[in-house]
């Protein structure tokens, strides 16, 4: 079955992993269900379920969702997530990254699906559920952003913990209570972090009473990618901050990963706003243009 993807946004740089998740995704900007599921099929039928497989099967639940076909996307979700719960009976699953991709988007498929179709609480509990299970691997910070996209806004905003800063420690949110505050998560190799910097800029010299923190995480490499040491990713770290973030300067950057688990920023930049008691008001993981986070933040001032 053929199912249309107006609206659907699916990136088409080539795959980590060239093969059948590429033909799968390539099919499926072409608006062709039928040709993805065949390549699919084609390639279990010669090669088993393998991760690669896996993670390609995951497309399947992504495209349907992203086309609101909640019943569709859930039935491939679940497809993906009892196939992948057969091969982690054989090894762990950050044995390979294929898995943890496969798992994690077949959970947030059925959780994003069962919110769609007004299940809130049953996908609040899948992920929590998933937690439990998978709180300890890789999938960890993405179950967090889901969970935190369903239950965040309106609760109290999780304290930021880190002995490592850029510049000087902040206050603590509790002491930071009574203004509103921006959570800027970013990542040294992230292209759209660099392009949320100069609109963070702009809104930072526009609201004098918004204090901005931008938590950042190591990840084990520097530039080109190349293996680093704790100290020399900090250093790299702290040359790419005054590089691209000239806006920003002045601007606490804790540096955790424990930040990154517990307000889910698996999506780099995560955008978060805390309003004056201390509450979350605004969960946005991905870039947003200045206009609409300019409309979020007039709302907390």
């Amino acid at each position: 079955m053929a199912i249309r993807l107006t609206g659907f946004v699916l990136l088409l740089s080539i795959s980590a992993f060239a093969g059948i998740v590429d033909d799968v995704r390539i099919a499926l900007a072409q608006n062709n269900f039928s040709s993805a599921e065949s390549e699919l099929k084609n390639y279990k039928a010669q090669r088993g379920v393998t991760p690669e497989y896996l993670e390609g099967l995951s497309w399947m639940g992504r495209a349907a969702l992203s086309m609101q076909q909640y019943a569709q996307a859930e039935a491939y979700a679940r497809q993906t997530q009892l196939q992948v719960a057969q091969v982690l009976k054989t090894r762990p699953i950050d044995a390979e990254p294929q898995l943890p991709l496969a798992l994690g988007a077949a959970l947030e498929v059925q959780a994003q699906a069962l919110a769609a179709r007004r299940q809130k609480a049953q996908g609040i509990a899948l992920l929590r559920s998933a937690l439990r299970t998978y709180g300890n691997t890789s999938i960890a910070t993405r179950l967090h952003k889901n969970l935190n996209l369903l239950t965040f806004v309106g609760s109290a905003a999780p304290a930021l913990k880190s002995s490592e800063y850029l510049s000087a420690p902040p206050a603590s949110l509790a002491q930071l209570k009574g203004s509103p505050l921006l959570l800027f998560f970013w990542a040294h190799w992230c292209g759209d972090c660099k392009g949320e910097a100069s609109i963070l800029g702009r809104l930072r010299s526009e609201f004098k009473g918004l204090t901005i923190l931008a938590p950042t995480q190591r990840y084990g490499y520097a530039a080109r990618g190349e293996d680093a040491t704790p100290k020399a990713e900090l250093a790299y770290i702290h040359s790419v901050w005054q590089e691209y973030y000239a806006g920003l300067q002045g601007v606490s950057v804790p540096v955790s990963k424990e930040n990154f688990n517990v307000y889910g920023a698996s999506t780099t930049p995560t955008l978060v706003l805390i309003d004056r008691s201390g509450k979350i008001a605004f969960y946005h993981p991905g870039a947003l243009p200045y206009e609409e986070l300019r409309a979020a933040i007039e709302r907390v001032m």
